[in-house]
């Protein structure tokens, strides 16, 4: 079967079609891929830069104060103790 005999036998479906439908085509699928390929980008460098965020919290200013030697918040402490009146545990 060659590819005349192949276009031939399809002819009659493309007359099936209706004329008056609108469809995306050539430029519907472009503009599709080229989004479908920015959004690909923006994640691929939202993942870069989350990489580069540290999540460790830094410790608050008065956080020494209320802490042991050893880092570890007492538990005798008690809000009336402290001078901010802010409960340090």
């Amino acid at each position: 079967m060659s590819v005349t005999d192949s276009t031939v036998q399809l002819l009659p479906l493309a007359k099936e079609l209706d004329e008056s439908k609108v469809t995306p085509g050539v430029l519907g699928f472009l503009v599709f891929a080229v989004l479908g390929l920015a959004v690909w980008m923006l994640m691929k460098s939202m993942t870069k830069e989350m990489g580069k965020v540290n999540f460790t919290e830094a410790p608050k200013p008065g956080a020494a104060t209320a802490s042991g030697p050893s880092g570890v918040a007492r538990s005798d402490t008690s809000p009336a103790d402290s001078d901010s009146g802010s409960d340090a545990r």
